[in-house]
């Protein structure tokens, strides 16, 4: 990406900001007349419906004369282009610069903390980050918490519970 293009790519961003404040939030007909119809936008389909006609007093409909810029499309609100990833094979070949990442979400813990790992490395923008780190955090504070009590202790207690157990229900066994 030159120079110019960043240029551009910063005043497309602000052109495209207030774009989005001046369009509609097209609703699906009829929505706010019944609880059970969503208002995620369907286009109408009927013959004489006053939505499709575009009759005053009725909601837009979503037509091409709303589409954004062709160079901004498909980028996240930041102006990078997304790239889900599920491994860390997928890291490879992106710019830093014009790309951002985003962990899927059947991805499970320890490949998530080595993804984020050489996402690090190569500086790459991470945009469900906080997810992960919170997911991370709460692994180190049980990590923590274990390490906290005397570590002979604890190794002590749980290999001398199980035979103690076992060794009072025999006793309880017998004596009945």
């Amino acid at each position: 990406m030159t120079v110019r293009s960043k240029q551009i790519l910063g005043r497309d961003l602000k052109l495209v900001k207030k774009m989005r404040k001046r369009k509609p939030n097209f609703v699906r007909s009829e929505s706010w007349r019944y609880v059970r119809i969503k208002e995620n936008w369907r286009r109408p389909r009927g013959l004489d419906h006053k939505m499709r006609l575009k009759y005053d007093g009725w909601p837009p409909s979503a037509s091409v004369g709303y589409k954004g810029l062709k160079a901004m499309r498909g980028l996240h609100p930041s102006g990078f282009r997304e790239i889900l990833v599920y491994n860390v094979e997928g890291l490879r070949g992106i710019d830093p610069k014009t790309q951002v990442v985003r962990i899927a979400h059947a991805v499970g813990k320890r490949k998530k903390t080595r993804i984020l790992a050489e996402a690090r490395k190569k500086r790459l923008t991470v945009l469900n980050l906080k997810e992960v780190i919170m997911k991370e955090e709460k692994v180190a504070e049980e990590k923590l918490g274990e390490e906290k009590t005397e570590p002979g202790e604890a190794q002590s207690s749980r290999a001398d519970q199980k035979p103690e157990r076992i060794r009072k229900r025999k006793e309880e066994t017998k004596q009945q």
